[in-house]
């Protein structure tokens, strides 16, 4: 529902087809090897905040291998962490900084306005919002 409304962006079921599949946990680097099959360039988008602890992911260094590294400045977090993080990865060629509008929101912070009652509007697209609460998640 997230990407209902961007022709530039795909959805893909990767991850629920590898849940179902009862095959343990789902690490970043099976979902970017699978990927990488069908597409010729992957970049991985993440929060600088992310980046900056990638070297404690499971196989971090087949992760920049995979794909590019585009990383979006957060608040309070600092780019020059996640730099640190690529170049002691031997990725620093691999990274890319995304500009985009900073906002100060978290999928983590999102789940805990429901939980809570408090409202969402404009921090998801309205088809998730339609979703969140059609299905009454996270306790909304």
């Amino acid at each position: 529902m997230a990407a209902a409304e961007n022709k530039l962006l795909r959805v893909t079921s990767v991850e629920i087809d590898a849940a179902s599949e009862g095959g343990g946990p789902s690490y970043t680097v099976d979902t970017l090897e699978k990927l990488g099959s069908e597409h010729e360039e992957l970049v991985l988008l993440m929060g600088a905040d992310v980046a900056a602890h990638l070297e404690q992911w499971h196989q971090p260094e087949r992760v920049v291998e995979l794909a590019r590294v585009g990383i979006a400045n957060r608040p309070g977090s600092a780019v020059d962490d996640a730099q640190a993080a690529l170049e002691r990865l031997g990725a620093a060629d691999r990274m890319d900084l995304v500009e985009m509008p900073a906002l100060d929101v978290s999928s983590t912070q999102i789940r805990r306005r429901v939980a809570q009652g408090r409202p969402v509007r404009y921090v998801v697209t309205d088809g998730v919002l339609e979703l969140m609460e059609a299905g009454r998640l996270y306790g909304g």
